[in-house]
C-alpha cells in the first residue's frame, strides 16, 4: 500500500469514526451518565467489535448478505429493534448522581462489540472500507492492514465523544437538564435509523 493510499485510508477511517452515528451518540450519553472511566469498556468494545466485523466482511460476510437478502433483512430488523431498545434505555436514564447504582450501568465491552454487528453505520463503513482499500494483489495482508488502521483511528475518535459527555456532567447535574439531554440523545439515535429505511 502506497503512502498516499495509506493516508487516504487514515483520513477515511477518521472521518467515518468521528462523525455522529449510533456508537458516538451512545458514548456521548454514557460519558454524561457514567463518566469517562466507566465508559472505557464500551469504547474498547466498539474498536474490537468493529475490527472483527471488518475481518468478517473481508472473509465474505458482506457478499453472503448480498447473495441471501433474507439474512440482510433479518440483520436490518434486529439492528433496528436493538437500537430502539437502546434509545429507550437512554431516554429513561436516571440522574448523574443515581447512575452509580448497581442496576444502572454503561454498556459492557461484549455488548459494545456485539452491537457492531447490528449497527448500520458500522456495516456501511466496513463494506466501503474493505471494497475501496483492500488490495487483491496481497489480500490478507491488505485486509489486516485496513482493519488495523480503522482500529487505531477508531479509539481516539470515539474517545472524543465520551470525553465531551464527561465534560458536560456538571452542567447536566440538574435532573431536568439531564432528562432533556437523554431524550434528545435517544431521539437522535432513533433518527440515525433513517438510512436503514431507504
Amino acid at each position: 500500500m502506497s503512502a498516499e493510499i495509506f493516508l487516504t485510508l487514515a483520513v477515511f477511517a477518521f472521518a467515518t469514526s468521528i462523525t455522529p452515528g449510533p456508537n458516538n451518540l451512545m458514548l456521548l450519553a454514557s460519558g454524561v451518565n457514567f463518566g469517562f472511566r466507566r465508559t472505557l469498556p464500551h469504547m474498547i468494545g466498539i474498536g474490537v467489535g468493529f475490527f472483527v466485523l471488518l475481518i468478517g466482511i473481508g472473509l465474505g460476510l458482506g457478499a453472503l448478505l448480498e447473495m441471501v437478502p433474507v439474512l440482510y433483512l433479518a440483520l436490518k430488523f434486529t439492528g433496528g429493534a436493538y437500537m430502539l431498545y437502546l434509545a429507550w434505555k437512554i431516554a429513561t436514564s436516571t440522574s448523574v448522581g443515581e447512575s452509580k447504582k448497581a442496576d444502572s450501568k454503561p454498556m459492557s465491552f461484549l455488548q459494545a462489540a456485539a452491537f457492531q454487528w447490528v449497527n448500520p453505520k458500522a456495516w456501511v463503513m466496513g463494506v466501503t472500507g474493505i471494497a475501496t482499500y483492500v488490495s487483491h494483489d496481497n489480500y490478507w495482508l491488505s485486509l489486516f492492514l485496513v482493519s488495523g488502521v480503522f482500529a487505531l483511528v477508531n479509539f481516539p475518535s470515539v474517545s472524543v465523544w465520551a470525553g465531551f459527555g464527561t465534560l458536560m456532567r456538571n452542567w447536566l447535574s440538574d435532573p431536568a437538564k439531564l432528562k432533556l439531554f437523554n431524550i434528545v440523545m435517544a431521539l437522535l439515535l432513533v433518527a440515525s435509523l433513517w438510512p436503514m429505511l431507504k
